[in-house]
C-alpha cells in the first residue's frame, strides 16, 4: 500500500512520477490535518451542534456579510490546523505578491493585477515603469464618456438615429461577468436610462443573434466587441454576423457602420483597428486582466450602460473593501482565507469532490455559472508551478441553481444520495424593504427554505423533530456540510465585494495546492483543435486524426452531400 498517495485522496493509478521536492501533502501541517480528519471519521455534525456556542464559535462578521461556518465538518482544532497549514504554506507572502503586482501568472510571466481594477485614484501602483491605478483610470474616465455619450442619445446611428439596443458580443469572462451583473442589479438603474436595451451574445453557433437581430432595429443598434486578444473565433464570428446585418440593412459603406455601430473592450488595440474598430471607439485594458476577472474592467462597460456609471463604481467600491480586508485582516477573521481553507479541507481531508452553489435570490442566477469558471478554469490544474504533475486532488467540480428551483430538482440527491457534497447558501437577510406586504413575505419565505436545507443536510432526520420510527426510504442521514454567506442586502457594493470574495477563495486555494490559477492552457489548446478541424470539416483529408473524429466527419459531409442532392 502506497501510504503517500492514500494521504493524498488518490490511487496509485492516478499518479504519475515527480521530482523529489516535496509536495503539499508532505509538509507537517498536511500530515496533521490528516490524522484529524481521520479521528473525525465517525463524528456527526448533529454531535457537533451539541455545543450551545457552536455558531459563536465558527460564524465571522465583516462588514455587510456574515459567514456561517458551523455546519462545516470542523471543530476549533481543525480551524487551527488550516490555519497552520496556510501559514507553512506562505499565504500571507503570495498575497503581497498577488497585490505588489508580482509575476503570480509564471506561465505567461505575467502579474494578476484584477484587484488594481478597483484602487481608488491616487493609490500608485507601478508595473514594468508604469502607473498601473492612473491607466486604470484614464481607460475608466474614456468609458465614462462613452457610456453618457449613449445614455443621453448622444451616440446616433448610421441614419441619426439615437442608440437604443446595446448587444454586448463575448464570452467566457466577457459575457458571463457583465450579464451575471446587469441581471442581479438592474433593479439599481436611474429611471432616465431605463430606455436602453441590453443584450449578450456569445454562442458561436450563431443561434442567439438569429433570435435576437430580427427583433432590433439596426439604426438604433450598437455592439460592442468585448474580447481581450481580438482574435476569439467565437466572439468575431458573431462579430462578423452583426456586421452583415448592418450593412446589408444600411446600404452603407463598411467605414460608416464600423464608426456608428461598434465599440470594442480590448487588450490588442492594433487587432481590433485591424478588424475596423477606429481607436476613437476602443476601450483599453491589459493582459494582466484574465478574463474571468475581467468585469471590473472595461468589459464592464455593459454593466455601467445598464445601471449607470455610479453604480459601477460603487461595485468597485465593495470589491476594493474585500480587498483591504482579504489583505489586512487576521487569517483568523478573514473571510476569503476562511473559505478558502474550509473548501481544501472538504476536497483534501473529507475526500467531497462535489461543490453545490445555492443562491436563494434570483436575482443571482447566473452566479453558480459564474463560479463554475471561476474556480473550474482557475484551479482545475493538475500540474504545479514548477510545471510538475501533481498527486492531490485540487479543484472540486461546481454546479448549483437558485436554491429554490434546486430544491425541486437536484436536491434529492444531496439529501439522499449516496454522493458526499459540500453546498454554499448564498442570501441577503433584508430585501423589499418598503415593498408591499406580499413582496415581504416572499422574501421571508425564501430565507426559510434556505435556512431549512442547510439544517437538514447539517442534522438529517433529527431536523425533522419526529417522534417514532420512518420507513428507510424516508430517512434523511444529513451530515453534508455547508456553510451560509449572508448579505445585509443585495446592493451594488455587497454584490462587488461577493464577487472579490470568492476570486479571493480561489487565489487561497491556489497557494495551498501550488498551482497557477491564471492560466487555462486547457481552454487555449480546445481552441487549437477546433481551428485544425474547421478546415477538416471543408476537406477531409483524413490525415492523423482519430477514427471517431473522422468517422464524425465524414457523417457531417455525407449529410450536407445529401442535402445539395436533395435540392
Amino acid at each position: 500500500m502506497n501510504n503517500r498517495n492514500d494521504k493524498a485522496g488518490l490511487s496509485d493509478a492516478d499518479v504519475s512520477p515527480t521530482s523529489e521536492k516535496r509536495m503539499p501533502f508532505e509538509c507537517q501541517a498536511w500530515l496533521g490535518l490528516q490524522k484529524h480528519a481521520d479521528e473525525l471519521k465517525g463524528v456527526h455534525l448533529k454531535d457537533l451542534f451539541q455545543s450551545a456556542n457552536r455558531f459563536d464559535e465558527f460564524s465571522v462578521s465583516q462588514q455587510h456579510f456574515l459567514l456561517d461556518l458551523s455546519k462545516q465538518r470542523i471543530t476549533g482544532e481543525t480551524l487551527s490546523k488550516l490555519l497552520g497549514l496556510a501559514e507553512e504554506q506562505k499565504l500571507a507572502s503570495w498575497i503581497e505578491k498577488l497585490f505588489t503586482g508580482e509575476k503570480v501568472n509564471a506561465s505567461e510571466q505575467r502579474a494578476a493585477l484584477h484587484t488594481a481594477l478597483r484602487q481608488r485614484a491616487g493609490e500608485d501602483l507601478w508595473l514594468d515603469g508604469q502607473n498601473v491605478t492612473e491607466g486604470v483610470h484614464a481607460s475608466l474616465n474614456k468609458m465614462k464618456l462613452l457610456v453618457e455619450q449613449i445614455q443621453s442619445a448622444q451616440w446616433r446611428g448610421y441614419e441619426g438615429s439615437p442608440i437604443k439596443n446595446i448587444v454586448n458580443i463575448g464570452v467566457g469572462g466577457s459575457n458571463l461577468g457583465p450579464s451575471m451583473a446587469c441581471g442581479a442589479l438592474e433593479q439599481y438603474a436611474p429611471a432616465e436610462i431605463r430606455h436602453l436595451n441590453v443584450y449578450f451574445v456569445s454562442s458561436m453557433d450563431g443561434s442567439e443573434l438569429e433570435k435576437l437581430l430580427p427583433t432590433l432595429n439596426p439604426a438604433a443598434t450598437l455592439f460592442i466587441i468585448s474580447s481581450k486578444t481580438f482574435s476569439t473565433v467565437d466572439t468575431l464570428a458573431n462579430a462578423n454576423t452583426a456586421r452583415e446585418w448592418l450593412l446589408k440593412a444600411s446600404k452603407k459603406p463598411v467605414e460608416i457602420i464600423n464608426q456608428h455601430h461598434f465599440i470594442a473592450a480590448t487588450a490588442s488595440p492594433k487587432a481590433a483597428i485591424a478588424w475596423g474598430v477606429p481607436e476613437k471607439n476602443q476601450l483599453l485594458f491589459w493582459d494582466w486582466v484574465g478574463g474571468r476577472y475581467s468585469l471590473w474592467s472595461v468589459i464592464g462597460m455593459p454593466i455601467a450602460l445598464k445601471i449607470g456609471m455610479d453604480n459601477f463604481h460603487k461595485i468597485l467600491k465593495g470589491a476594493g473593501i474585500m480587498d483591504a480586508h482579504f489583505r489586512e485582516e487576521p487569517f483568523e477573521t478573514n473571510l476569503p482565507v476562511l473559505l478558502g481553507l474550509i473548501g481544501v479541507w472538504n476536497v483534501n481531508f473529507l475526500r467531497i469532490h462535489a461543490h453545490a452553489i445555492l443562491p436563494y435570490d434570483g436575482r443571482l442566477a447566473q452566479f453558480p455559472s459564474y463560479l463554475e469558471q471561476l474556480e473550474m478554469e482557475s484551479n482545475g490544474k493538475s500540474i504545479n508551478r514548477d510545471g510538475q504533475r501533481i498527486n492531490y486532488q485540487t479543484c472540486p467540480v461546481l454546479w448549483g441553481e437558485v436554491g429554490s428551483n434546486a430544491q425541486h430538482a437536484f436536491y434529492q440527491l444531496l439529501h439522499q444520495g449516496t454522493q458526499a457534497v459540500m453546498c454554499d447558501f448564498i442570501v441577503s437577510a433584508k430585501r423589499y424593504c418598503g415593498e408591499t406586504d406580499g413582496l415581504q413575505s416572499q422574501h421571508q419565505l425564501s430565507l426559510a427554505n434556505c435556512l431549512a436545507q442547510s439544517r437538514l443536510l447539517a442534522l438529517g432526520a433529527d431536523a425533522l423533530k419526529k417522534n417514532g420510527q420512518t420507513a428507510n426510504y424516508q430517512h434523511y442521514d444529513g451530515n453534508q456540510p455547508s456553510t451560509t454567506i449572508m448579505l445585509d442586502e443585495l446592493t451594488p457594493e455587497t454584490f462587488g465585494g461577493l464577487i472579490a470574495l470568492y476570486e479571493h477563495k480561489v487565489f487561497v486555494q491556489s497557494v495551498i495546492w501550488e498551482i497557477n490559477p491564471f492560466d487555462q492552457w486547457g481552454v487555449e489548446q480546445g481552441k487549437q483543435v477546433a481551428t485544425l478541424l474547421l478546415a477538416e470539416l471543408v476537406q477531409s483529408s483524413d490525415d492523423g486524426l482519430d477514427a471517431s473524429t473522422n468517422g464524425l466527419i465524414q457523417y457531417v459531409r455525407q449529410q450536407h452531400k445529401g442535402g445539395d442532392d436533395e435540392g
